[in-house]
């Protein structure tokens, strides 16, 4: 089975000043150009914010002189960046912070596609893959994505809990990376299935994924009544 995940040609050391545009097939660059089935890029700027905004991770891939590394991160995007944040003794903080070129990827899986031939097989998916150099974020816009970090994760919960004390502030790294260098990739539909293949007797079609919230789990020693935002969980994901 085969599926056309994200890819790109050139090292991920190469820098550029292109800016990711409203051009769905125009590349930002050299390394975001997508070869392998280039009919399903996508690199308008609407696309890479909707991928993004519907994820709650992403992996940042780097490497050091104690080689590669992938790491799964809690990620939110404020305006053309997208911001992670990690304990200030991470590799993730150093590593990252010494201007060490990163990718970022993130991907949606929405199904399995069954083609009448097992080589026909694929995925539906939406994919974005984004190349640069973190910053650190300080001072009150700190603080302030922090607060935008939680609206992310319950919209109004940063309103009611206990917010971060000077010592927990201090002792996070919150980083950011521009999103001016990206692809996306996406694939929808059913099976592209051979001419001689059609008349098989095999099933094709597609098994579909969603994220699906499930009914709020109440910690047992709570005592408050579930806010709006706990009593609609299921309703608005």
């Amino acid at each position: 089975m085969t599926s056309d995940a994200t890819t790109t040609t050139a090292t991920a050391t190469a820098t550029t000043s292109a800016n990711i545009s409203s051009d769905k097939k125009t590349a930002p660059s050299e390394r975001t150009q997508v070869r392998r089935i280039a009919e399903n890029a996508d690199y308008e700027q609407a696309t890479l914010y909707a991928i993004i905004d519907d994820a709650y991770l992403c992996h940042v891939a780097f490497a050091d002189d104690k080689g590669s590394h992938c790491i799964p991160t809690a990620c939110w995007r404020e305006e053309n960046y997208l911001y992670i944040h990690a304990a200030n003794p991470s590799r993730l903080a150093k590593v990252l912070l010494q201007a060490t070129p990163a990718c970022v990827a993130i991907t949606h899986l929405d199904g399995l596609v069954l083609a009448r031939a097992a080589f026909n097989h694929s995925m539906n998916y939406r994919s974005a893959m984004i190349y640069g150099v973190f910053e650190r974020v300080e001072g009150e816009h700190k603080e302030a994505s922090m607060e935008a970090f939680m609206d992310k994760i319950a919209a109004g919960r940063q309103q009611q809990a206990r917010p971060g004390n000077r010592a927990e502030l201090a002792g996070t790294t919150v980083m950011r990376i521009a999103l001016n260098e990206a692809a996306c990739k996406m694939r929808s539909g059913g099976p592209n299935d051979d001419e001689e293949d059609m008349a098989l007797p095999v099933w094709a079609g597609v098994l579909p994924f969603a994220r699906q919230p499930l009914p709020p789990i109440a910690h047992e020693a709570n005592i408050q009544d579930a806010p709006d935002y706990v009593r609609d969980w299921c309703q608005t994901k």
